[in-house]
């Protein structure tokens, strides 16, 4: 009697069943998976319109009415924390599709070529990294802002209309597709350097194998596992990157709100007036540890030695 046949077991669904064995892994992304709901559903969820201001109700301490209370022009802080969850989510994982479809195609090439053009993209990558990060997007952040706010010439207002009609991420996705790719730069440079001298890479190209399929099919997927897991702990830094930059005056532009902006907002008065922080902040710590939790997973699930 012949029996059902098993189906073939392959590296992505032994990932996948390891990272569901992983606890935090699955709790992490049970609260990102809400995170998002939320986001998505923002209009649905929120009880008013993040804009909308009561100058009869400024200020008001949690309540019935308003759970996290108001802030200065009256609008209600819990609608302002749930859409300031669309602002981060898009900007971490924007950031991340962004930094890896420049630093992963780049680096690649860069590291099975070899020769003047790997030594050309490394130089500059070392040449970005004697900046520090923060200092580098604060520069490149003030100078798009000056520009695109005064921006008249025909190839410029295109993209100033753009940058407004994000509310500024447009500005903030080109600070970090300047910046955030350098780690995944090196990362899949040494990948590639140390799988192009594999067997399989050779027997590849005894066959007659062109470098075009080595690079699609043997190379991309070996590379793929270890840039996921730099990607998921990317998000992270984008999403505290970007709140720094609102903290500070230079990310999102009112009245969108982002977690970053309403801490900012909220830290002015936190001695008489504490729940304007409490709700972002905790927003912004839950949202973090969820992706760190995901992250850790990942590694550990994407390790074909931790298969037992």
């Amino acid at each position: 009697m012949g029996g059902t046949p098993r189906r073939a077991r392959t590296f992505w669904s032994d990932a996948w069943r390891r990272l569901l064995r992983n606890k935090l892994a699955v709790a992490g992304l049970v609260v990102l998976a809400l995170m998002a709901l939320i986001a998505i559903a923002a209009p649905l969820v929120a009880p008013y319109p993040y804009d909308k201001t009561r100058i009869d109700a400024t200020r008001l301490p949690p309540s019935a009415e308003h759970w996290l209370g108001t802030d200065a022009l009256g609008r209600d802080n819990l609608s302002r924390v749930i859409y300031g969850a669309r602002v981060s989510l898009v900007v971490g994982i924007v950031a991340q599709v962004i930094i890896i479809s420049i630093g992963l195609p780049l680096v690649l090439l860069a590291g099975y070529l070899g020769g003047k053009w790997d030594t050309l993209v490394m130089r500059t990558v070392d040449v970005l990294y004697a900046f520090p990060d923060l200092l580098l997007i604060i520069i490149v952040m003030t100078y798009l802002r000056q520009n695109l706010g005064q921006a008249k010439s025909d190839l410029l207002a295109p993209i100033a209309g753009l940058d407004t009609l994000t509310g500024g991420l447009l500005g903030i996705f080109i600070a970090f597709a300047l910046t955030h790719w350098l780690t995944v730069s090196r990362l899949v440079r040494g990948q590639v350097l140390s799988l192009k001298q594999r067997e399989f890479i050779e027997a590849a190209r005894t066959i007659g194998a062109g470098s075009g399929r080595i690079l699609r099919v043997h190379l991309v997927p070996n590379v793929l596992a270890p840039v996921i897991v730099a990607a998921t702990f990317g998000i992270p830094r984008a999403i505290i990157t970007e709140a720094g930059l609102s903290f500070i005056g230079l990310g999102i532009q009112p009245p969108m709100p982002s977690w970053g902006s309403l801490i900012s907002e909220g830290v002015l008065s936190i001695q008489s007036q504490p729940y304007m922080v409490i709700g972002p902040a905790l927003a912004l710590a839950l949202t973090l540890l969820a992706f760190n939790f995901v992250g850790d997973g990942l590694r550990d699930a994407l390790d074909p030695w931790m298969n037992k």
